[in-house]
């Protein structure tokens, strides 16, 4: 379906690829992975449109492919008051009236062949997209996705989820035999996140998927693309069995650079005692002994094996420290009521404590980023933020608490820092380095803006972070990064999230939407009625210990304990192959 041989392409500031070359075979689900600001997008835009790019190497396509697109960003029009049946049949109803409208010109033509070229094009097209059974095809997606009682409802009244999900649904009725998805699970709740899911595994078509969801990539695909560092690694098989190798791999990569590096030093120490002999013996055998060796010490540091490809780049993100004030209230909401054209939130009361992790979580559309929003502004009479308390805040409006038109450099000395050297050593913990900093905010990756909105926050003195979606376009390591430093740190946390793992990690409860209000919720009491209405149970436990062992396996390579390595590496792939 795809071939991509050699390709190299740079930007201005940043090389992105280095003589990459990788297939996508027909009817392959397709994941593809890598860290923030690696250029995914830009790659499956080069796949898609490579006559805007100068790039070297071959981007070569089957004859017969047609591709099909949904980006991460689900933008509508609010008023747009299309049925959801007319939104998913509006390209199959334009070609039937334009079909129409050519027979009636062709009816009073004198030339007929030009009219009939076009004719027989809409004919074409209305086959290629499986036309005849549009309706039914229409009825089967909706009813797979387990959305069939929205037929007759307005776009207007569906949530962001669900919207996102019919643009990606629409794109699949098209019978385009390839999809292209960036981030199609980002926002989603987690009853879109199963549909989703659904929708991608009865998908017969060939797909390839920008995504970082862990949930996805275990359930959804059979091939893996990892893009790391201008190079790409490729991998027929699931996720987990590519992660095994990734590890095993390591590990071997890792045995023979010891023995290499063991070799090295013997002959470096073998060179150096024959050039010492050399110089107090003059005699031509020495010397040629000496040429020898260090040809040999050339070829030797040559060959040496690279770092391995899957040194991965795992941020260091940590809080400023703060103290936890017993029983001191942060933040406080009596009868809190939100409505645009229905009422979303009623009612709504809580407090949140000192020291206290909170996630309030609910279906697509019913209020939370409002909520959070009027949290902020900090100026509505049913909100009170104790004005003894510094408070920060991640939101998901891109032209909220950063200047797109600035680069990175910009605004991080805008924060107070004061050389450059600082600022690269700050943001070189959040793997936003190099090029990065020369780069305008706008310019970056969904990814790499959200990583610099959470180094941002982290270096403010915080006694209450206020997080919309905090782990949303970033990478699994980043996500486990972000994970580990809001459950070690000291003050309150209120977050809106649809990560399932960051809200069983870290909050110490859960503010559930339920019926126009929320609903106080054990994290303990979450997670079953996570596992009893979306998720398998044992796939989120055995997903768990994976995570652990992966963490262990981790710090072993980095204390060298490498029969350690290898013993934990055998236990994760048991529990991925069962």
């Amino acid at each position: 379906m795809i071939q991509v041989k050699k390709l190299s392409f740079d930007f201005p500031a940043k090389v992105l690829y280095k003589e990459v070359s990788f297939s996508l075979e027909m009817g392959q689900h397709c994941a593809f992975i890598g860290s923030n600001g690696s250029g995914k997008s830009t790659l499956v835009d080069m796949i898609i449109n490579p006559d805007k790019y100068m790039y070297d190497g071959k981007i070569i396509k089957d004859e017969s492919c047609r591709i099909g697109y949904a980006s991460q960003f689900a933008v509508r029009d609010k008023e747009q008051e299309q049925t959801v049946f007319e939104y998913l049949s509006e390209k199959f109803v334009k070609n039937q009236n334009s079909t129409v409208a050519i027979c009636e010109e062709m009816a009073v033509a004198e030339n007929v062949e030009p009219l009939f070229e076009k004719y027989q094009a809409l004919l074409d097209e209305f086959v290629s997209m499986d036309g005849d059974n549009y309706i039914s095809n229409i009825q089967k997606q909706l009813y797979i996705a387990g959305m069939r009682e929205l037929e007759e409802t307005k776009l207007s009244e569906l949530s962001g989820g669900e919207y996102k999900l019919l643009q990606i649904m629409k794109e699949m009725l098209l019978s385009q035999n390839l999809l292209v998805l960036d981030e199609p699970d980002v926002f989603l709740d987690f009853g879109n996140l199963n549909r989703l899911c659904k929708l991608i595994n009865g998908y017969k078509g060939t797909l390839l998927a920008i995504t970082h969801n862990r949930y996805l990539l275990n359930h959804c695909f059979n091939k893996i693309l990892h893009l790391e560092d201008g190079d790409i690694q490729e991998y027929d098989g699931s996720y987990s069995e590519y992660r095994c190798s990734q590890l095993k791999e390591k590990l071997k990569l890792k045995q023979q650079s010891i023995e290499e590096q063991e070799e090295i030093y013997r002959t470096e120490k073998m060179v150096d005692a024959l050039r010492i002999r050399a110089t107090i013996v003059a005699n031509p055998t020495l010397g040629n002994a000496v040429n020898a060796k260090q040809t040999q010490l050339d070829r030797l540091l040559a060959r040496q094996i690279k770092e391995p490809f899957i040194e991965l780049r795992e941020p260091l993100i940590e809080f400023k420290p703060v103290e936890a004030k017993d029983d001191y209230t942060v933040l406080s909401v009596t009868d809190y009521s939100v409505s645009f054209d229905d009422v979303l939130l009623e009612n709504i009361s809580f407090e949140l404590k000192s020291g206290e992790k909170v996630a309030i979580v609910g279906p697509n559309g019913t209020g939370k980023t409002t909520l959070i929003k009027d949290i902020l502004k900090n100026n509505h009479p049913s909100i009170k933020i104790d004005e003894n308390i510094n408070y920060a805040c991640l939101s998901q409006l891109t032209d909220e608490n950063i200047d797109e038109t600035k680069t990175v450099f910009e605004v991080m000395e805008n924060l107070g820092f004061e050389t450059k050297e600082s600022i690269s050593g700050y943001l070189e913990k959040f793997c936003l380095e190099g090029d990065a900093l020369k780069q305008k905010v706008g310019q970056l990756s969904g990814g790499e803006k959200n990583l610099l909105k959470i180094a941002m926050i982290a270096n403010t003195n915080a006694e209450l972070l206020i997080l919309d979606e905090p782990t949303s376009h970033l990478d699994i390591y980043v996500q486990m990064a972000v994970e580990k430093a809001i459950s070690e740190y000291k003050g309150a946390v209120l977050m809106i999230s649809h990560d399932f793992y960051l809200i069983a990690n870290c909050a110490d409860y859960v503010l559930l939407v339920e019926d126009k209000t929320l609903k106080r919720m054990r994290t303990r009491t979450f997670r079953k009625m996570v596992y009893d209405k979306y998720f398998n149970k044992e796939y989120l436990e055995v997903d768990k210990k994976k995570q652990e062992l992966e963490a262990k396996i981790t710090l072993a390579f980095k204390m060298d304990e490498l029969m350690k390595v290898e013993k934990l590496c055998n236990q994760l792939e048991e529990i991925s192959s069962n």
